[in-house]
């Protein structure tokens, strides 16, 4: 984990937030690299949930949350940890994080007694602070899709099965956090409500495990990485029928990467107005407040559904530790030094192809390296550099360090037939190829 820490904030993959003054614990940035990157995982999980299906739909909704949806999901009530304190080095622990009764920092067996904490953060909204205007941080994206449920209904006529996706900010206030970016206290999660008919819930969920298996593998997780861990039942959230948990082998440890829950019908049961019209088999709490009837009509029955929900739940920072943990690799050269590599899947690279003039600042070979960034950059499949540092053999190793796929080389010869090298970053190897030749080249070996 150290050299991929290192690696993160020398290339400008990720900062601590705040260094300079100290940093704020459980807090990242994501740098010139990591922002490209972050996006480009980002991009490939809209483009498999909403671009390439054709029964989902998309949703950006707000981060601050009216207290009432938290109370009705069940999040005032539960969203807590377990807290204990360590009476000698004064350090603050999740209970379940605490082994043969004694601190993980000193060793003492002085803890105090376990305590809930509530994860949520809370924030005043309007000129007053009184403690009456107050909104929650949301601790999860999946809220707003539920009280959206309706809106999206009436704006697009969708039928069962269908679902919404939202990737976005969520906030949790964590006790401990920890492993760099794996538990944070702001992160970023892609998720999908996918509602279903009541009776075709299963069906759907082994389905949409399956789905995200082949996903993360897609994105160039090793499948033997993965485990798939049935949570059992009394680790089950309030809201869960069953959730499958897929597990990856981070550097730290066997950890959550997604999460695939059947939420049942809690989630529409406990927003709706009206609850008692509906045969909700979910324990839910007698919402009073609500304004809207959150069912959905079948168009040939006519009847009235409150929908089972499929919850494929990821986070984008575990998401991005996993692929920069795959692709990592220190590789022993045949003269016997070492390159460290990046060996990231092109779609997900931060730099799509570094262009590189033999030379630093000659004319000519600049003006080339420039109209071939523009022509690659126009094609709009990522990040194209100009790379005019003028060595080259430096310029290789720092591109394979930051995962860039290709490095396409200007030299003389280019000035006489228009031909370039492009050096393949796995293998090494160089072809020449004409410049007409490069856009489809580069097209082709990163689709």
């Amino acid at each position: 984990m150290e050299d991929l820490v290192s690696l993160c904030k020398r290339r400008g993959f990720i900062f601590q937030t705040n260094e300079l003054y100290g940093g704020l614990q459980g807090l990242y940035d994501y740098g010139p690299l990591g922002v490209e990157l972050k996006n480009n995982l980002k991009e490939a999980w809209w483009s498999s949930m909403v671009y390439e299906r054709d029964d989902v739909e998309g949703l950006d909704s707000s981060i601050l949350t009216h207290p009432k949806v938290l109370k009705y999901s069940g999040h005032e009530e539960t969203f807590t940890d377990p807290l204990v304190d360590c009476k000698e080095c004064k350090s603050r622990w999740r209970a379940d994080h605490i082994e043969d009764n004694k601190c993980p920092s000193c060793g003492s067996s002085e803890l105090t007694e376990p305590r809930p904490f509530n994860l949520m953060f809370k924030t005043n909204v309007g000129p007053i602070d009184d403690g009456s205007n107050y909104a929650y941080l949301r601790p999860e994206t999946a809220q707003q899709i539920f009280t959206n449920f309706k809106n999206v209904i009436d704006s697009t006529s969708r039928s069962l099965p269908f679902g919404i996706a939202q990737i976005g900010k969520a906030f949790r206030n964590e006790i401990t956090p920890r492993n760099f970016i794996f538990r944070v206290r702001e992160f970023e999660q892609m998720e999908l409500e996918f509602f279903v008919e009541p009776g075709s819930d299963e069906e759907w969920h082994n389905k949409w495990i399956e789905s995200r298996i082949d996903w993360w593998v897609n994105q160039g997780v090793i499948k033997e990485n993965l485990e798939i861990i049935d949570v059992p039942q009394k680790d089950l959230s309030h809201y869960s029928k069953k959730t499958v948990d897929i597990m990856y082998r981070f550097p730290h440890g066997v950890e959550e990467l997604e999460g695939i829950a059947n939420r049942t019908d809690f989630d529409i049961g406990s927003h709706t107005r009206h609850q008692k019209e509906y045969d909700i088999k979910a324990n839910v709490k007698e919402n009073n407040d609500s304004v809207t009837k959150l069912a959905i009509q079948n168009k040939i029955t006519n009847k009235w559904t409150i929908p089972y929900v499929i919850e494929p739940s990821a986070g984008v920072d575990r998401g991005v530790l996993a692929v920069l943990n795959e692709a990592y690799k220190v590789e022993k050269l045949d003269n016997g030094k070492e390159r460290t590599v990046l060996a990231l899947k092109p779609h997900l690279s931060p730099i799509k192809a570094a262009i590189i003039p033999l030379k630093r600042n000659n004319e000519d070979l600049v003006s080339k390296a420039l109209s071939l960034k523009k022509s690659l950059q126009s094609l709009r499949l990522g990040r194209v550099l100009l790379d005019n540092s003028g060595n080259i053999g430096k310029s290789y190793r720092r591109h394979d360090e930051i995962g860039t796929p290709m490095c396409i080389t200007i030299d003389f010869q280019t000035l006489e037939d228009d031909s370039v090298t492009i050096r393949d970053r796995d293998s090494m190897e160089q072809i020449r190829l004409n410049i007409a030749e490069v856009s489809s080249y580069f097209q082709s070996n990163l689709l």
